[in-house]
């Protein structure tokens, strides 16, 4: 059985693929993939068993990082909380994967990195050589229940009062994908990267993401008074809505922004016809994260990334190394700060 490499941004297979799969995903989108290879200069590919000039009938999606830094590998995808092998037949996943090693080794890839949602054939991979390498917390809501069946799921003190407080106290919301909307979200964005000790994204990405997904993507922004206090940014593909970045002004958390915007962002996901509302990965150490997303009602599962080979631990002196760059991002200026999320995210992805 002969495998394949199929250019997704131009083959338009892929999208037709997409449309038919019930595990593809807005990560899995040609727009994605587009601002993927327009930011960060990754190249998207796709490795599937079906011959040129024939409707798509598998495909594992992966970008080549290529840096300097940190090495070339192969990723699916950078960025990206979930990417399902889009691989219906054992066989040709085992065919598939046994190729990507090979190119990695003729590459000199440092490593190859899958990142699937569904575990279920998490055997295959071992038996293929790949291992753990990160766990992570997902939670995802049903959105078929009726609004208020959803609503009465929510924790009583820490989502339902805060929406209702939020609501009392006069937060209101604007919705878009405008230029001042974006403004106002990576202002927010700013001040919760350097709340965190981390450099933000490049401003140019989130241009990217506007202008490819359209009114697939929404910018909430809450204000109080005028001043902008919360934002989120979610992403819509078929039946499912993503919620991919959150910021705010720490000083307003007591009005219950963040819980009034997911609340908005649900609401008009339900009246879209969507079926799910993916509140995305958290890691596992950020027990306040897992929390508040555990407040909504959802399910939590359990996201587990492979990689081949599985890299070794740096351990004390890798976790120093990070520590001492957290301190030194939270003292740089606002410009400095951008200026090292727009040279540095292209190496981490």
């Amino acid at each position: 059985m002969a495998v394949y490499e199929v250019d997704p941004i131009n083959d338009p297979r892929w999208g037709e693929f997409l449309q038919t799969h019930p595990m593809a995903s807005v990560f899995h989108t040609t727009s994605w993939l587009r601002a993927l290879s327009r930011t960060y200069g990754y190249e998207p590919f796709v490795l599937t068993t079906t011959a040129p000039g024939q409707s798509l009938q598998n495909g594992i999606a992966f970008c080549r990082v290529k840096s300097m830094l940190t090495g070339s590998r192969v990723v699916s995808l950078p960025f990206s909380d979930h990417c399902q092998p889009l691989v219906d037949v054992p066989g040709d996943l085992v065919k598939l994967l046994d190729s990507l090693k090979t190119g990695a080794n003729t590459r000199r890839c440092k490593y190859v990195e899958l990142r699937p949602l569904d575990a279920a054939d998490a055997d295959l991979r071992h038996g293929a050589g790949l291992g753990q390498s990160e766990l992570f917390c997902f939670h995802r809501l049903d959105l078929r229940p009726s609004e208020y069946e959803i609503f009465r799921k929510f924790h009583k003190s820490c989502v339902q009062r805060k929406i209702h407080r939020a609501e009392r106290d006069g937060i209101t919301s604007l919705e878009g994908t405008s230029e001042q909307l974006l403004s106002a979200f990576y202002r927010l964005l700013l001040l919760t990267r350097r709340r965190h000790q981390l450099p933000p994204q490049p401003l140019q990405w989130f241009h990217n993401l506007v202008q490819l997904f359209g009114d697939k993507l929404q910018i909430r922004v809450a204000f109080k008074d005028c001043q902008p206090i919360a934002s989120i940014l979610t992403l819509a593909d078929k039946k499912s809505v993503v919620y991919k970045y959150g910021c705010s002004d720490s000083r307003f958390h007591n009005l219950g922004a963040m819980p009034f915007l997911f609340w908005q962002a649900i609401r008009d996901a339900k009246r879209r016809e969507a079926t799910e509302f993916d509140f995305g990965r958290s890691e596992l150490d950020n027990a306040g994260l897992i929390t508040f997303k555990d407040h909504w009602g959802g399910r939590r599962s359990q996201l587990t990334y492979y990689r081949y080979p599985v890299e070794r631990s740096e351990g004390a002196a890798s976790l120093w190394r990070i520590d001492v760059a957290r301190k030194a991002f939270s003292l740089l200026p606002d410009f400095c700060l951008m200026t090292a999320g727009n040279l540095l995210y292209k190496h981490i992805g």
